[in-house]
């Protein structure tokens, strides 16, 4: 049997590779550290964690949580070794990263049929399975073969993204639908502003504290120019934001009737925050124009200065930062296959997919069905109730034209039959709803679930 390859030695990588070992196939991994090294990592070990050790809430009624807790049942390697390698974060799931790394690496170099090539791979592989996981900073050469061989306009190498809000956490009061000048269905949340409340909105944004940029993405900060953060928008002047996109013209609401009705003049709004429609269901708003390079806890506290969005609920921050990712609705299916070569298979912040565990679980998902390919067996997809599922869903089903990579969140999850207010309460809910069709769906396609994660949690 044809090893399959596995490029990019991540968290992604390195999960895919231990699923395809663990059915049976050998495997190839290559990891071009030490040989070269990117701008972000500094040893050479797998499943290097660069940004923080911890892999987010553990509460599995956390989205974070219930992707660890699904990944557990699944059998993945990093979860498994997170967990043994934890150290006290309150309540994330945080590891020694160092002992984490190495031992995640000699885990797999020791595995009989797992392969660990430390090289270069400077272009997609001709023939055979291959899984692409190279994440956010992959080299020039692969990106150029990428953009080659999927069409340069699906290609991404900066995330300019603004953040993105839980649709039921908008008070609908003040917010109200509309199009600007009535063009089309109404499709925008618009959040209108007065005087006094758009001044003080001003203000507080332009003395925000920003992020500081890596030394590498300092070099490119000029490629924001034509995509100006937000703040620096209303760094050049008082008035730049209500002509960009806080523009309040031609966006009326019917609560009030027509500005033009000398009974409603009043009612015009002196600046306009617009928020779009996100995913298929409609429980996932993106503001529009905001693209910030602001700090996170920044960006809650000033944001939530805006009428509607007292009380928003954040499932993605703002961000503006150097990340090669691809247009995935364009180009995946759901098993994460290429459309157009379904023996390619990608998977981690190339994908779209942020965060940790999210890499985890798409490794896990191109790793088990490159390994069924090479079985001769169907690829399977993940229910859209699992965490997992809705995830993968997500980035192979967005609108293509606005895509933007997507933490695991509660917002891109199908609906409850009855709706729960408590928060708590209705994260539980999807939690047991989840972890109960995975038993189901497992079950079906005769993929084993690990009784040590379901003892733990009974």
């Amino acid at each position: 049997m044809q090893p399959i390859h596995v490029i990019g030695g991540g968290l992604a990588g390195t999960e895919a590779t231990w699923q395809i070992a663990q059915a049976g196939v050998p495997v190839i991994l290559h990891e071009m550290r030490p040989e070269r090294r990117s701008p972000a990592h500094h040893s050479e070990h797998l499943a290097e964690l660069v940004c923080s050790n911890s892999f987010g809430a553990q509460s599995s009624d956390r989205a974070s949580g219930l992707l660890h807790e699904e990944l557990r049942r699944l059998g993945s390697v990093v979860i498994g070794k997170a967990d043994e390698h934890q150290v006290p974060a309150g309540g994330a799931l945080a590891v020694d990263r160092a002992i984490f790394s190495r031992d995640l690496t000699e885990t797999l170099a020791s595995h009989p049929l797992i392969e660990l090539r430390r090289d270069e791979v400077h272009r997609i592989p001709d023939e055979g399975i291959a899984v692409l996981t190279t994440g956010p900073l992959t080299s020039n050469s692969l990106s150029e073969d990428l953009q080659r061989f999927t069409g340069r306009a699906y290609m991404s190498f900066f995330d300019a993204a603004s953040p993105i809000v839980v649709g039921e956490s908008i008070n609908r009061d003040v917010a109200f639908m509309a199009s600007r000048y009535d063009r089309g269905e109404a499709a925008y949340l618009n959040c209108p502003m007065n005087r006094e409340q758009y001044l003080h909105f001003w203000q507080t944004l332009c003395a925000a504290e920003q992020a500081e940029l890596k030394d590498f993405e300092r070099e490119t900060a000029k490629f924001f120019e034509a995509c100006l953060p937000i703040e620096e928008m209303a760094r050049r002047g008082e008035d730049t934001m209500r002509y960009g996109p806080l523009k309040p013209v031609g966006l009326f609401d019917a609560r009030f009737g027509h500005f033009k009705d000398p009974q409603n003049k009043d009612k015009k709004p002196y600046a306009v925050v617009q928020l779009r429609q996100e995913d298929k269901q409609g429980n996932l708003w993106n503001m529009v124009g905001f693209q910030t390079n602001l700090r996170w806890g920044e960006q809650k506290r000033v944001f939530r200065l805006i009428p509607g969005l007292e009380t928003a609920e954040f499932v993605r921050m703002g961000v503006m930062h150097r990340n090669t990712f691809i247009n995935s609705p364009e180009l995946l299916s759901a098993a994460l296959q290429f459309h157009q070569r379904p023996t390619l298979l990608a998977a981690g912040q190339l994908v779209g997919t942020e965060g940790y565990t999210a890499a985890t679980a798409g490794g896990w998902l191109a790793g088990t069905n490159a390994a069924r390919i090479a079985l001769g067996q169907d690829p399977v997809t993940l229910p859209v109730t699992t965490m997992m599922g809705a995830l993968i869903d997500f980035i192979s089903s967005a609108e293509p034209k606005h895509f933007q990579p997507m933490p695991p969140n509660f917002g891109i999850l199908p609906s409850l039959p009855t709706k729960i207010r408590n928060k708590r309460e209705r994260y539980g809910q999807y939690r047991d709803r989840a972890l109960a069709d995975l038993s189901t769906w497992s079950q079906h396609y005769g993929v084993r679930l690990h009784s040590k994660a379901l003892e733990a949690v009974g």
